[in-house]
């Protein structure tokens, strides 16, 4: 096949790449899978809690946040803590932002990779090219004139399908990166608009 053969004649290099591309998608599954996931839960939460938040019943919405470990519930249940003790709207507000801040870490972690993992993987392609074309060149060095050309061509053209698998491992990892901190950033800004609609739930209910 064309693929194995391309990767055959790649050299050593690619061997490295291929590594960089397997913790690439890799980390780019689960944490699709996560945010996918927590998006539902969030959904499902704030489904659930509308009812009790629009029955000023915060003790039972304290109680259900308390009991739930996704992000939307953990967020809500600082404010929530803090309303039971009668805070002010500004104690309740930045009780909330500390629950956004806690949460944000894991919402965020191993995303970052991807962007390192792409520009390790171009600059992998470009090394294993320049070491290639060291070699050919000390190899047309040695040939006879007649060969040059031909072997000079021929170890130019393996040498360059390192820089090519390179770039076809970056190019997907980040945009791959762009769509997961779009997917990360939405659903923080979900996680804020909830906190500030329960926060004024909470005032009405004063």
């Amino acid at each position: 096949m064309e693929i194995v053969k391309f990767f055959q004649t790649g050299g050593p290099f690619m061997y490295p790449i291929l590594v960089v591309l397997a913790f690439g998608l890799t980390i780019s599954i689960e944490r699709f899978f996560f945010l996918s996931s927590a998006f539902r839960k969030t959904n499902k939460v704030w489904t659930q809690l509308i009812p009790m938040l629009k029955a000023n019943d915060f003790q039972r919405a304290h109680q259900f946040t308390n009991t739930n470990k996704s992000p939307l519930a953990v967020v809500l249940n600082y404010g929530f803590a803090r309303q039971r003790a009668n805070a002010k709207r500004e104690l309740v507000e930045s009780a909330f932002e500390a629950g956004i801040m806690e949460v944000m870490p894991e919402l965020e972690q191993r995303t970052h990779y991807l962007s390192t993992f792409a520009n390790v993987a171009t600059l992998l392609g470009l090394l294993g090219t320049i070491i290639g074309l060291i070699q050919a060149f000390t190899a047309v060095a040695n040939a006879e004139a007649a060969q040059k050309a031909d072997l000079l061509s021929g170890s130019i053209s393996v040498a360059m399908n390192t820089t090519a698998f390179g770039l076809i491992v970056a190019i997907p990892l980040i945009l791959t990166s762009s769509y997961l901190n779009n997917k990360t950033a939405k659903l923080i800004e979900v996680l804020e608009m909830s906190a500030v609609k329960c926060l004024n739930l909470m005032d009405d209910a004063r």
